[in-house]
């Protein structure tokens, strides 16, 4: 486990030890220090700019008191160089010795250097969430892949992470589906694509349901029959369930997901009588025209309903019964819901709810925004949803391609791996690499390219340096790159070693800001980085010595991008 922490860290307690030992009694020892990364590295490579919210707490100018750190920071083995710019910037260069030293130790721990500061803690992460009984489409892609991306970031952080699929497996619709399907079933559909013919029969009652008050009146018995555990309904419905399992696991085997839990709103149905009980104890139960709701007028969030006129539960009933659960067995610090915008005014109630109850735990609604593609883009055959399972197979099918025209001589098998990893990647990063909180236009060309912000860029750039290794194994074989220390002939080598170096801060921000476009911006900075690098410098060519050193230099980049990269779930090929 990598031990010593982030140079954004390390550098702002150097700051803050410096300011205190310089001003030890007039700073109050809850202050906090932060330095971050410059954003044009002629100013340097970090810079601190506490020196100006000190001012009013000194009573000095901000230069002032930055100029009297000045020499106590020099002292510190990471910093070649501090400069005081403007009105009391602190501006650092790193030295290019300790830099070396750094990715030594980096290289020797793995993972990149990401520190496990999540010992100890536990978050769990509820995404996905498909409805049974109805294919996954386009609108569940991005709850899916931001999810998992969280995970996984998390997990590399060393939190414990219970990620929980809440799969809609109960409700009203299910009097209509029981309905449907003894009526409308027919048996080839439903062996051939088990979910789509249940949304058909679905789809099918719920629209005779609106013209007929007679056959609404018998799916709401149905349902009724099924809450009160009527053994062939309940059959009826296990399978339902069963059937959709199998075919979103499919989805999920494709884009490698993977859930410690898969419960439903069913696990929780039992439970729901006593969130009532428990609301009431607490003084937070009232009636609202027929209505048993939670007041939150004060809040201006309205009411939350709890329990409907005609006697049935909602969803908020259902999320606290939930949040009991899962607090009771796991006892996380967090849990995070990764669900659309279209969700917040919900967890605003619910949230605020579980608060009132006193339940001890920090819960956080993970939106998004919406994912659209352009007129004629994409189509199915009713023209109207996107099935998911047809977007993966068109991303796979546009791969294939780009690695026929690529790679000729490839091997079959190989191909497939390949052309798989490149579409399913393409589609994650497409929607991984933009704030989640934006809606997302996604476009093929944009997708697939190889020339730009995207997977098969980040996988090219990755393979290439593969390539690169292997033809230095092959020409010579006698060298041993581990023999020789990391050397800064060009700055380019510097500035490579930099980016290496701040591999774990993208990885700390992205998950402390649920943001995993974070990461990518950072796996793309430094694809870029390295494409200049390898036009810029010879590899090869280059003298004995200086040429171990590039070859290692360049293999933890690869390292990087393909341990970055699996974090937002994409993998890596060694050839595309």
């Amino acid at each position: 486990m990598f031990n010593f922490s982030t140079v954004d860290q390390e550098l702002a307690d150097a700051v803050s030890n410096a300011f205190h030992d310089a001003y030890p009694d007039q700073l109050p020892d809850t202050i906090s220090f932060s330095v971050v990364k410059t954003g044009d590295a002629r100013h340097g490579d970090y810079q601190c700019n506490d020196a100006m919210g000190l001012a009013k707490v000194l009573r000095m100018a901000p230069r002032q008191i930055a100029e009297a750190v000045v020499e106590s920071l020099e002292r510190h083995p990471s910093i070649a160089s501090v400069e005081v710019a403007g009105p009391g910037f602190l501006n650092f260069r790193l030295d290019s010795s300790w830099l070396s030293e750094r990715l030594l130790q980096v290289e020797a721990e793995g993972h990149g250097g990401v520190p496990h500061v999540g010992d100890g803690r536990t978050v769990i992460i509820d995404y996905s969430s498909p409805n049974v009984a109805k294919p996954m489409h386009i609108g569940h892609i991005r709850s899916t892949v931001i999810g998992n991306a969280l995970d996984r970031l998390h997990r590399r952080l060393g939190y414990r992470v219970i990620a929980d699929n809440h799969l809609g497996d109960w409700g009203t619709q299910f009097g209509l589906i029981l309905m449907g399907y003894r009526n409308f079933l027919n048996e080839e559909a439903l062996e051939a694509s088990p979910v789509e013919e249940l949304e058909r029969v679905y789809v099918k009652s719920a629209s005779r349901s609106k013209e007929d008050e007679s056959w609404l009146e018998a799916a709401r018995n149905e349902l009724v029959k099924l809450q009160q555990g009527d053994e062939e309904n309940r059959k009826l419905w296990r399978m339902f369930v069963e059937l959709s399992l199998k075919e979103f696991n499919k989805i999920y085997s494709r884009l490698d997901v993977r859930f410690d839990l898969e419960r439903g709103e069913s696990y929780y149905n039992d439970a729901l009588p006593g969130v009532l009980e428990r609301l009431d104890s607490a003084g937070l139960l009232v009636e609202s025209e027929g209505a048993q709701v939670v007041d939150l007028e004060e809040e201006k969030l309205g009411v939350c309903i709890v329990r409907k006129r005609d006697g049935g539960f909602n969803y908020a009933t259902t999320d606290l019964a939930t949040v009991f659960s899962r607090t009771d067995e796991f006892s996380p610090e967090t849990i995070l819901y990764v669900t659309d915008e279209r969700q917040q005014r919900h967890f605003k109630q619910f949230f605020t709810v579980v608060e009132k109850l006193g339940v001890k735990v920090d819960l956080r609604h993970v939106w998004f925004g919406l994912m659209r593609l352009p007129d004629a883009t994409f189509s199915t055959r009713d023209g109207n949803v996107i099935k998911l399972e047809a977007l993966l197979d068109e991303a796979e099918t546009r791969a294939r391609a780009m690695v026929d025209a690529s790679s000729p001589e490839m091997p079959e098998e190989q191909k497939q791996d390949v052309a798989r990893a490149v579409g399913m990647g393409a589609i994650k990063y497409a929607d991984l690499s933009q704030n989640p909180q934006s809606l997302v236009t996604f476009t093929w060309e944009k997708a697939m390219a190889l020339d730009g912000n995207s997977a098969p860029y980040l996988q090219y750039a990755h393979a290439r340096i593969r390539s690169v290794l292997d033809k230095h194994a092959v020409q010579f074989p006698d060298d041993d790159v581990m023999e020789h220390p990391f050397a800064v002939a060009e700055p380019l080598e510097r500035l490579l070693m930099l980016k290496l170096i701040q591999f774990p801060e993208s990885v700390i921000a992205a998950t402390r800001n649920y943001r995993p476009n974070l990461l990518a911006d950072y796996l793309f900075d430094l694809a870029q980085t390295y494409s200049t690098y390898h036009q810029s410098i010879p590899f090869l060519k280059a003298e004995d010595g200086i040429r171990e050193s590039r070859m290692r230099l360049i293999r933890q980049v690869a390292g990087v991008l393909r341990e970055g990269l699996n974090l937002l779930g994409i993998e890596t090929p060694d050839r595309i």
